[in-house]
């Protein structure tokens, strides 16, 4: 009896002396590595992705308080998945499966159509092409359209953890294009805003060690391609590396404490189009008209 994967199948996409793995489950990236040199941190395929590893965050990304929402004036309930904050986390196809509609050596494009539920009554489409370029690494752009007759309310983001290859965490340093943090309350929710200062500005690289950060930035600044970046510095002299262009405006940044599958292992920097309860806050949130389609692009690299 053969047992499938966790994450289902895999595909292999190579360019030049880039590999990336790409998974039917949750669109993930299990794997991607430049010269050898991991970007992300990889997992085996015999497990189950840890800590929503490279994933697609849709249709909200990070957290939803309750699992409760009011849109057009109808109260909806998605599930609780993270109980131990009481909220709904990261949307509803980190852990289903995806259909390749396109592979070719170097590209690959998946699509989840979402099946309408009392929680979430909106059909979407969404496809994740994933392409390795010379010049920006892998690069990932995630378009999402509405199948049905009523707008449906959106937003998207991803969870790649980056590695800092033979070093640790502590070892590294960490750029974040950002001015402000979200503040949050116990329970990881938005409570506000806070410019950035001293150490916490890492538009400069700071060191990382002692550091643990679980939180959204915001007012990126850009650079003359119109990209935020996120860089995680290792002493080898190389940085793992995630970009997204003007399609997102919001990062989110994660050092993995006390998450026992990551364990301060690597660096979750996500791209995302808005901060956590944007379903509740109505803050950054994507309406998508029927027949009407939402698309963010976004990559990583080693620089």
């Amino acid at each position: 009896m053969n047992i499938p994967f966790p994450s289902g199948r895999q595909y292999a996409l190579v360019l030049g002396d880039q590999r990336a793995v790409i998974t039917e489950v949750g669109a993930s990236v299990r794997e991607y590595a430049v010269g050898g040199r991991d970007v992300v941190l990889p997992f085996a395929p015999e497990l189950i992705p840890p800590a929503f590893s490279g994933a697609v965050l849709a249709p909200w990304p990070n957290r939803l308080a309750d699992g409760q929402y009011t849109w057009l004036g109808v109260e909806h309930q998605v599930a609780v998945t993270e109980p131990d904050r009481h909220n709904a986390l990261h949307g509803l196809v980190a852990q289903v499966r995806w259909e390749a509609i396109e592979v070719s050596e170097s590209a690959l494009t998946l699509r989840h159509d979402l099946v309408p539920t009392p929680g979430y009554p909106f059909p979407l489409r969404i496809e994740a092409a994933y392409t390795l370029t010379e010049d920006r690494g892998l690069t990932l752009r995630v378009t999402a359209t509405n199948l049905g007759d009523q707008p449906a309310p959106y937003g998207v983001g991803f969870h790649p953890w980056l590695s800092p290859g033979a070093a640790t965490v502590d070892e590294c340093t960490l750029r974040v294009d950002a001015a402000t943090v979200v503040t949050v309350d116990d329970r990881l929710l938005p409570t506000g805003t806070a410019p950035l200062t001293g150490v916490d500005d890492r538009r400069t690289p700071q060191p990382l060690a002692g550091v643990a950060l679980d939180d959204a930035f915001l007012d990126v600044n850009r650079d003359a391609d119109g990209l935020a970046w996120i860089v995680l510095g290792s002493p080898d002299g190389h940085g793992a590396a995630v970009w997204m262009d003007g399609s997102m405006d919001t990062w989110q940044v994660c050092t993995g404490n006390g998450i026992p599958s990551i364990n301060r292992r690597g660096v979750a920097a996500e791209p995302m189009s808005c901060i956590a309860d944007a379903f509740r806050t109505g803050e950054r949130l994507v309406r998508i008209e029927p027949g009407a389609s939402h698309a963010v692009t976004w990559g990583m690299t080693l620089v």
